[in-house]
């Protein structure tokens, strides 16, 4: 059940995105365009950290920790993101895309560094991993929620705009915020348990991968970033040590 939970998860979560939209096109009660957009930002991250979750790699942390990760990365992240995107703004008066990798990727690491801090005796190398995806789900979520408000208000309420933006930038971000933040994480992690200096080098390629992102447009381009950057975090992944078989988790986070 782990291992194919993700699938209930975006199953469930696209069947409610779904009867939303359908009563809120049925009733045009505007006070269900909250839920339409939360849904729409939050299934597909969602779905991919239970993604991540399910694979045999050797937690020591479980799904409770995890969501509470993603909350709070996602709040501090996006809060810390936009403060230090303003104070350059006003004062740069414009902000290079480089400028905006290097904040959000460092702000997105803001909860996966005390969660390091709080476990770093005891924790194992795999969690990096998946407490990175989680934060950085909860920053994309976060940030797609806020861009489909945007959309919602520019359009004058165009809710087929709306879906637009939900759905690319949903399919979208486990290529991206959470896979970028995810290998971050999971090198930082590593680096805490080997000492190695390596973890600036993976820091420096998430950014640049976050700078072309940003810099580019078209869903070819998108679609090379998209399997470069998923490719790189599967393979950190298979570096990982994994839990053997039949066993359910690496440690008491994962007792029911």
């Amino acid at each position: 059940m782990r291992r194919w939970g993700w699938l209930l998860v975006l199953a469930v979560g696209v069947a409610l995105f779904e009867a939303v939209r359908r009563v809120l096109l049925v009733t045009q009660n505007p006070n269900l365009v909250p839920s339409l957009i939360l849904l729409g930002a939050a299934v597909a991250p969602a779905a991919f950290v239970a993604f991540v979750l399910g694979r045999r790699l050797d937690y020591s942390i479980g799904a409770g920790p995890i969501a509470l990760v993603a909350f709070l990365g996602g709040v501090v992240g996006v809060v810390a993101a936009g403060l230090l995107e303003f104070d350059a703004l006003r004062s740069l008066g414009t902000l290079p895309m480089l400028g905006v990798a290097l904040i959000e990727e460092s702000a997105k690491l803001v909860a996966p560094l005390v969660v390091l801090l709080l476990t770093a005796r005891r924790g194992h190398p795999a969690d990096g991993l998946l407490v990175g995806v989680a934060s950085g789900a909860g920053f994309a979520a976060l940030e797609t929620m806020g861009y489909g408000f945007v959309v919602l208000v520019r359009s004058g309420g165009d809710l087929g705009a709306v879906d637009d933006v939900l759905l690319l930038r949903g399919v979208l971000s486990p290529a991206a915020h959470m896979a970028w933040t995810g290998l971050t994480a999971a090198a930082l992690w590593y680096a805490a348990r080997r000492r190695t200096g390596r973890a600036l080098l993976v820091f420096v390629l998430a950014v640049a991968l976050h700078t072309t992102w940003d810099s580019i447009g078209g869903f070819v381009a998108y679609g090379v970033l998209a399997v470069l950057s998923l490719g790189l975090l599967t393979g950190f992944a298979h570096r990982l040590p994994h839990r053997a078989p039949g066993t359910v988790g690496g440690g008491a986070g994962f007792r029911a």
